[in-house]
């Protein structure tokens, strides 16, 4: 597996980039906007790109992900549908955010538990609640990386304020679903720089082992 960091929109969300390098098929990870800089940056690593794939429902993750599949004639697989609500209201959000956004219906609708595949590789996912009700996370093992979406970032958690979000099952997404994955495990969040689990259980002061009383 190879993957790159894309930060689009005003809200420097992270895009990813990740592809198969026996076959040079990709998906697109939460292409939230800036659809023209994506595919340039798809063309450069000569990825032929053959899904797109979103961890949640918010404007900045996916709301230029309806367009850009119909475009390429693609389909988009995740969330969870539990952040259907999210994805109804994406045209009103990015009246609201000053972004475009675009209601969409994935092809395939993502569970805890289920696999998606990009060229020969093949992701877990994990239904991970909490930032939004449908989030979900998605790691290849084999790797060590995993794409968290607004879970979890470098020195912070997501946020749980919005509407369904809950900071209990943020939590409890964090230490019980993440990280059982592995202190080793580097993770690329929504916004900011990458971390591995490993720091943030030793020095995150939301959800490190001094705080959840957890230890590696």
């Amino acid at each position: 597996m190879r993957a790159a960091m894309i930060p689009v929109t005003p809200l420097q969300q992270n895009c990813s980039l990740l592809w198969c390098t026996a076959t040079m098929r990709g998906a697109l990870v939460d292409p939230g906007g800036d659809l023209a800089r994506l595919k340039r940056v798809v063309a450069q690593h000569g990825v032929t790109l053959e899904k797109i794939l979103v961890t949640h429902g918010h404007i900045d993750h996916c709301g230029q992900a309806g367009v850009l599949a119909r475009e390429l004639g693609i389909p988009i697989e995740g969330p969870h549908e539990e952040d259907r609500y999210w994805i109804a209201r994406l045209e009103d959000d990015g009246k609201r955010w000053g972004l475009p956004g675009q209601p969409f219906e994935p092809d395939r609708w993502l569970v805890d538990g289920d696999t998606v595949t990009v060229g020969n590789l093949e992701l877990d996912v994990y239904h991970c609640p909490g930032h939004t009700p449908g989030h979900v996370v998605f790691h290849h093992p084999q790797s060590k990386l995993a794409i968290v979406g607004d879970v979890l970032f470098q020195g912070s958690i997501g946020r749980s304020d919005f509407p369904r979000g809950n900071f209990e099952e943020l939590v409890a997404s964090i230490t019980g679903k993440l990280w059982p994955l592995g202190g080793e495990t580097i993770f690329v969040p929504g916004h900011g720089q990458p971390s591995s689990f490993a720091h943030e259980r030793a020095t995150n002061p939301f959800v490190g082992d001094d705080v959840t009383g957890l230890r590696a």
